[in-house]
Order: C-alpha cells, then structure tokens, then sequence
C-alpha cells in the first residue's frame, strides 16, 4: 500500500518520519545544526546546506503536512502570519486585488490594511457564503480569493468547490486558511483550491507550546516560488519548532474527535442558557451554514462563539469568570480557552467594516470532561 492510500492517522504518524538510518531513532531527530558539511564544493549530503534553507526536522514536517492535505509540497514557517505574509507577497503585485472575508482573522486584516496597501495591494471584505457577493466584487485586477472557513470568529462557512470554480473563472486563485478546521476535518485541495493556509500553532500543533505556520499547494510553480521567499525572508521555524509540530501533529485525530464531541455538548449547554442571545457553531442546523459545512466538512470542529445578554460589560465579566476556560488569546490547545474578540485577537479591526460584535464571546474547546467545561461556563454566565 503507498502512502497516498494510507488513513489520516496513518499519515500522520508515519509520513517523513521513518527510523533514522543511522541511529534507529523511532521519533524524528531534533537537528539542531545550523549548517552541514560538504563533501567537496556542492557535495551536498542528503541536499542540505544551511538551516535556513533547509533542516531535515523540518523537511519531515512538511513532507508529513502535504500528505495530511493530499498535496505534493508543504512549506513550514515561523507563525502563521509568516505563512500568510509569504502566501500574500508571492501570489501578488502591486496593483492586485484580494477578496477577503468581512470576518476575516484580524491579523490577515492588520497585515493587508496596514501594511500591504502601502504597497498597492487592493482588498475588498465580502461575505464570502454569498456567492454572488463574491463575484460582484470582482475587478478586472483580482488575482486572489483568501478563504477562512469557518471563519475567525463568527464561524461563517464558505462554498470552498464553488468559490474556487468562480476564482479560476476569472484567472484568480483561490487559498483557504484551514486553521479552524485542520486537515482532519477538512480538505480544500481536493476541493478545488489552490493553497492551503494553516496556523500550525493552532489545532496542528495542539499543545500551545509552539509558533508556526505552513503553506501547502500541489501547484510546482507556486511552491518553488513560496520556497524562495521562505529561504530569502527567512522566516522559517527551527528545528525544535519543528519537532513539537511534528509531535502534535500524531494525535491530531483523536485530539479532533474530541474537541468536536465537546463542543457539541457545550453548543447545547449554551443553547439551553438565558443569557445567551445567539451562539455561531456550524453543527447546528439553523446555522445558515450548516448544509455546506455537512457538505465539506467530516465534523464541525472545536470552535464555537456566543453573544450574551448585557452587551460588552456582560461579554467581559464571562471571560473574567471561567476557571477552567484561560483567559487567553489563540486556540486549538488540549485546554479551552475563553476569550473577547473586540479587545483581543480581532481589535485591529475596530472601526472598520470588519469590526465584530462587542458581546460577543469564543471559545477554544478543549478535550477535558465536557460536563467540567460546562459547568464552568454556567457559573460564569449566572
């Protein structure tokens, strides 16, 4: 049987990372080198020269991330805004126009409102479950469809084979930020997509110990091209980065099929609440996503948001309540997390049109017992 056909948590454990030839070492090396010797001038062993342009760990990281996603190539950087900071200077010029999320991650919109504009890339936000909002939004210099789905943090769901059919319609390309989802619940290559985004910090690496990010594609020309500015920017993960990936990424399944067993039984706690005015999770049917999500997505994942009663003042006292939900920026860690959007990870957005509700909440779902998490969750909210 060859790789291509062997099951997620197979590929997981397996790809990139069989026994070290020389020592026997079941668990991938930590090289912890930052060049190699040359037998001769070019005499390259084993094609690496310097740890910038290449490492063994982290090649066993990216050969194990593009099998994950059914991709030929994976690129493995230092954070995921790196990956996005690549991803976003190589598919684009100055002059070009990406169409974005209007809930987009805000530190997707940091980067291209502050910084990639000054350099005359053009973004317009759409609501991108509304197809014919998204080609409305066409211009003649779109090159580019940035995709999250969900979404960070409204957990909006995007037609991933219908947006790519309309970007390569009009000669653009199209990249889903698969963050949320992760490569086990969801698999944009096959979709129609073009690259595939990750935050590895997130689900992938699973443990909140590590930065990282990645770029996979089964396009040769764009890999070669996110392959030289990853070695001319230099934005790449050390080895031991590398290594706690790679760590997380073996058990990312049974860590998936937890997360998502929880957060449908707190999706349910929060429904049954009081003071809980409306919660955004793609596993419920009157989610406006829901069909599509069933669709292309095997589960609905670890994420779930929630407005509550009482506005902001109300939204900041939860988060200040919970004991076993960490006050906390990111997600995707083994432990839940809590966290205001407004004031954290999307503050960069206030004031413009992708600015989020401020009584909204969102959780990270974590794998403890679901009836704890629960628990935690009601005496906050009473």
């Amino acid at each position: 049987m060859t790789e291509d056909h062997y099951g997620f948590a197979t590929r997981a454990i397996h790809v990139g990372q069989d026994p070290d030839p020389t020592t026997g070492s079941v668990i991938v090396p930590i090289h912890a080198t930052s060049t190699f010797a040359q037998d001769g001038v070019g005499g390259l062993r084993g094609g690496f020269e310097y740890s910038r342009t290449g490492n063994p760990t982290r090649a066993a990281l990216e050969e194990c991330l593009a099998a994950l996603e059914g991709a030929r190539h994976g690129r493995a950087f230092a954070s995921g805004m790196a990956a996005t900071d690549t991803a976003l200077r190589t598919m684009l010029r100055p002059g070009d126009h990406v169409i974005i999320p209007n809930d987009a991650y805000g530190g997707t919109f940091r980067l291209l409102d502050k910084v990639m504009a000054h350099w005359g890339i053009e973004y317009t936000p759409v609501a991108l479950a509304d197809v014919d909002a998204v080609r409305a939004a066409v211009r003649p210099n779109t090159r580019l469809v940035w995709v999250e789905t969900p979404t960070n943090p409204l957990l909006h769901i995007a037609d991933i084979a219908l947006l790519a059919e309309l970007a390569h319609s009009v000669d653009a390309r199209l990249l889903v930020d698969n963050t949320f989802a992760s490569p086990y619940l969801q698999s944009p290559l096959e979709l129609g997509a073009d690259v595939v985004l990750h935050s590895t910090t997130k689900y992938i690496g699973g443990h909140s110990d590590v930065i990282g990010g990645a770029l996979v594609t089964s396009d040769d020309e764009l890999n070669a091209a996110f392959g030289f500015l990853q070695n001319a920017a230099g934005a790449v993960p050390g080895p031991f980065d590398a290594w706690l990936t790679l760590r997380g990424i073996k058990t990312l399944e049974v860590r998936m099929e937890k997360h998502s067993d929880n957060t449908e039984k707190v999706t349910e706690a929060l429904l049954h609440h009081p003071k809980v005015t409306k919660v955004f999770y793609p596993g419920l049917p009157e989610h406006p996503g829901h069909e599509v999500a069933t669709k292309q997505m095997r589960r609905y994942g670890g994420m779930v948001s929630f407005t509550v009663e009482g506005g902001v003042d109300a939204a900041l006292r939860v988060c200040s309540r919970t004991r076993l939900f960490t006050l906390a920026e990111s997600l995707g860690g083994v432990e839940s997390l809590i966290e205001h959007p407004g004031r954290m990870t999307h503050l960069s957005t206030a004031g413009s049109p992708l600015q989020v509700p401020g009584d909204l909440v969102r959780l990270s779902v974590g794998i403890e017992s679901a009836d704890d998490l629960i628990a935690d969750l009601v005496a906050a909210l009473d």
